[in-house]
């Protein structure tokens, strides 16, 4: 499987192969010795996996999760297609407020790998769009944080915002800047101590 280093310090987009044959097609999205590989260690052990289905033009994130103790992710596109965005928030990171916007496809498919402190968000652009995320830790509510996807700050590219379908949590989110004056947003050191996943 080949691999490629996003503009993000840390995270990696993944092209596993597939297979096709007369009854249908065999891909493998996630492989250990690939993702050791490029990432520098291995996958933490795999603490829940999560699925969502949305329609065309649903926007959720940008999520991430408070760290420590933080989550790690890898998101994989089943069926369907979107826009899969990667957000650095790690307050003193060498690309902090950087971000990098990979389609996902699941007639093509890629993965994106998330490592601690980093934000997702996605862009659904077609209706019935899967996606599987394996993630390191399980979902406790209140390690659960936001940031806007329609920050300027950001300028992510999300076309017109009026076609844009947004939960209630993710549309009063605040922005990056309100976030790190509140504390919310993750420390680099505390994304890359010695026993982190993040090189």
């Amino acid at each position: 499987m080949e691999y490629r280093a996003l503009k993000v310090h840390g995270a990696f987009e993944f092209f596993p192969r597939a297979f096709p044959d007369e009854r249908g097609r065999f891909t493998a999205p996630f492989q250990e010795p690939a993702f050791t590989e490029a990432v520098g260690h291995r996958f933490p052990e795999v603490r829940q996996v999560n699925c969502s289905t949305s329609r065309r033009d649903v926007l959720r994130g940008v999520h991430f999760t408070r760290t420590p103790p933080g989550t790690t992710k890898y998101v994989y596109c089943a069926h369907g297609r979107a826009l899969d965005i990667v957000v650095d928030l790690r307050v003193g990171s060498p690309t902090f407020m950087a971000w990098d916007a990979v389609p996902l496809d699941a007639d093509a498919p890629t993965a994106v790998y998330f490592p601690l402190g980093v934000g997702h968000a996605f862009l659904a652009r077609a209706d019935h769009t899967v996606m599987s995320y394996l993630l390191s830790d399980t979902y406790v509510a209140d390690h659960e944080h936001a940031v806007s996807a329609l920050d300027p700050a950001l300028g992510l590219p999300l076309g017109d915002e009026s076609d844009l379908i947004v939960s209630a949590r993710d549309r009063e989110a605040p922005t990056v800047a309100r976030a790190r004056s509140l504390g919310l947003l993750p420390r680099y050191e505390d994304c890359t101590a010695p026993g982190k996943e993040s090189p």
